[in-house]
């Protein structure tokens, strides 16, 4: 990799850590340990435990505003029931999710700055690595409205989503940025399949995104609802939910499909499939074991966290892999540069 593919690969790992981060957050019910935004509980460095909250540096106008559009009387909004939610351990983790953000928005910063140096043939590159930082920015204001929206699954969702695309644009910011990007050798009968087959499985794997958004919505919901009873309850309510039946049995569609798409690779390469279509492969394979688990065991917090946090992984492997298929097209000025 040259040297922008390295600070944009950075900056697609600092997002895919990040994705393993916030999931922790929200199997763990942190969302809320830091009331405001962006300080936590009025600090840039948040208290240890309730006696060192300085309530003079708390907005409570906010929190009033926050109550009303949660439906609550606003006068039941005092310095006392502001202590009561202080929660050391659920400060602490949203706290450290907050930190793992500042490298992404660093690392797209400075990705957004090194494509201005990148020849006159990779304006695409301009333009995905612009895209990338103002989704940064529109995300981290989507962070703000999480915290005073007080967690509402709609707001979530599309602050998950808006993440799963900032992956996707860095996946191939990182694989456009040079005058050669890398192509599958891809010759035989078999290589007309082979880009077809992966952009289905990209489709297959954001719609199974899609599903799988809404049942953690589902998740956060019992989690609330639930207190303090086991999580092995959880999946018999589940399993009276269509969407939740229908995401557990298209896993098998993708398998079907990653399987397909890596043996029509296989094939077209003289047994050469890359190590992309090797990843997919395997997080496929890894993601069904996890869904298994979860299914038939239980609803292990940890469990979760990895099966949201590769899903990025999964994704941005898709994506490496359906730009290396894709076969280039001569004579296009911004197509390397050729």
């Amino acid at each position: 990799m040259n040297r922008f593919q390295k600070i944009a690969f950075s900056a697609l790992v600092s997002v895919l850590l990040l994705l393993f981060v916030g999931a922790i957050v929200r199997v763990t019910g942190a969302g809320l340990g830091c009331p405001d935004w962006p300080t936590c509980w009025g600090c840039l460095v948040p208290p240890w435990k309730v006696e060192q909250v300085d309530l003079s540096k708390l907005d409570f106008e906010k929190f009033q505003r926050k109550a009303e559009r949660l439906e609550r009387d606003p006068s039941t909004v005092t310095p006392e029931s502001i202590l009561e939610s202080f929660n050391p351990r659920h400060v602490w983790t949203e706290y450290v999710n907050r930190l793992f953000a500042l490298p992404v928005g660093l690392f797209s910063m400075a990705t957004m700055i090194a494509a201005f140096g990148r020849p006159p043939g990779q304006r695409i590159v301009r333009a995905t690595a612009f895209a990338s930082l103002a989704l940064v920015l529109i995300n981290a204001w989507m962070g703000a409205r999480v915290v005073y929206s007080g967690l509402q699954p709609g707001v979530l969702t599309t602050h998950m989503a808006l993440a799963m695309l900032l992956v996707a644009i860095l996946a191939f910011t990182v694989w456009r940025g040079t005058d050669r990007p890398q192509r599958l050798p891809l010759k035989g009968a078999a290589c007309g399949g082979v880009a077809g087959s992966v952009a289905l499985l990209l489709v297959l794997v954001v719609v199974e995104g899609i599903m799988g958004t809404q049942i953690r919505e589902m998740t956060d919901e019992m989690a609330k609802s639930h207190q303090g009873q086991p999580r092995t309850e959880w999946i018999g309510e589940l399993e009276q939910t269509g969407v939740y039946l229908v995401h557990r049995s298209f896993s098998w569609a993708i398998f079907a499909v990653a399987l397909a798409a890596f043996f029509l690779t296989r094939k077209a390469t003289g047994g050469r499939p890359g190590r992309a279509a090797v990843l997919v492969l395997a997080m496929v394979v890894v993601q069904m074991l996890l869904g298994v688990v979860m299914a038939q065991i239980h609803i292990y917090a940890a469990v979760q966290v990895l099966h949201v946090g590769l899903a990025g992984v999964l994704l941005a492997g898709v994506v490496f892999w359906l730009c290396q298929a894709v076969p280039e097209r001569r004579g296009i000025v911004d197509s390397g540069g050729h």
